[in-house]
């Protein structure tokens, strides 16, 4: 019998729906330990210093959305930069030199990418979560910008990245889609398109999906999310087991309050690969820190 044969519920009662988000479950698709250090682990492991590449985009995430808010006469350029100033985020730079250059930049990134953006052309959404359920998943996420173009939604997602974006991109996102399927049911309005805005170069890279394509996305969703149903139940099963039955593995000191019995190193595997060097729990994993080299918090400036 599988784990997740294991856990099917007794015949006739209901299976508790998974609640997640994208961001769970393509953290469970890219790295099992990292996924219970961020989901399960209570307390949760230390996390490492803060990213300055994150800080970037998260203020100009900030900035973004506060534009839309300003009233219509307010929606300048100007306003986008001083949106950004005031709303800078300075963790995980060299120095406060570094910190102002990318302030600099950033302010140029957005005041340029809304001077190409209609002020009076109002979203339906900004920062706007949806939802949507099937028989397996009750999912949640939070769209960037939710347009209406003509009788249908389109799914806008900013990206501050230094690699630029393809086609596959927006194809192969599983958030994308599942934020597609959750606008369409929460609006009631067709939603197919998604969209990739690339400030750093101006492109736009888009995906128009068709229902069978919003299905496979779906389908894929819910397979992920029973795995990781079923190693969550297993987790909780382990670690609420009696003391004496735990065995910590000897290369790591506990994550949590207890041992960690060995069966859960097992069950949540690290997937070891170039991406651990910039991991926020790397220095949790023996395995992650042997994958590649330490990274400073702003090596992943684009300088």
């Amino acid at each position: 019998m599988s784990a997740m044969q294991g856990q099917l519920p007794l015949e006739g009662m209901p299976r508790r729906l998974y609640s997640c988000t994208p961001s769970r479950l393509n953290t469970w698709l890219d790295c099992r330990r990292r996924y219970r250090f961020t989901y399960l682990d209570r307390p949760q492991p230390s996390k490492g210093p803060a990213w300055a590449h994150n800080s970037v985009g998260a203020s100009v995430h900030n900035a973004l959305a506060g534009w839309w808010r300003e009233p219509y006469e307010r929606r300048t350029p100007l306003t986008a930069a001083i949106l950004v100033t005031n709303g800078w985020i300075t963790e995980g730079f060299r120095d406060a030199e570094q910190s102002g250059r990318w302030l600099g930049r950033a302010r140029d990134l957005v005041s340029g990418y809304v001077a190409t953006l209609d002020p009076s052309d109002d979203p339906v959404g900004v920062e706007r979560t949806v939802a949507t359920r099937t028989k397996v998943i009750a999912v949640s996420g939070r769209i960037d910008r939710l347009d209406r173009r003509g009788d249908e939604l389109v799914v806008v997602d900013y990206k501050t990245g230094r690699r630029p974006l393809t086609q596959d991109d927006a194809r192969s996102s599983l958030a994308l889609a599942v934020y597609a399927v959750a606008a369409s049911t929460m609006m009631r309005t067709p939603c197919r398109t998604v969209e990739l805005h690339h400030l750093p170069t101006g492109e736009i890279v888009e995906w128009r999906h068709t229902e069978e394509s919003l299905a496979r996305h779906l389908g894929r969703a819910e397979e992920v999310a029973m795995e990781a149903s079923a190693a969550d139940e297993r987790y909780r099963a382990l670690v609420s087991a009696p003391q004496g039955t735990r065995r910590a593995p000897a290369d790591r000191q506990p994550a949590g309050p207890a041992a960690v019995p060995a069966e859960i190193d097992e069950l949540f595997a690290p997937s070891p690969g170039p991406i651990c060097s910039w991991c926020d729990f790397r220095r949790h994993c023996p395995e992650g820190r042997a994958a590649g080299p330490d990274r400073q918090p702003w090596d992943g400036l684009a300088e």
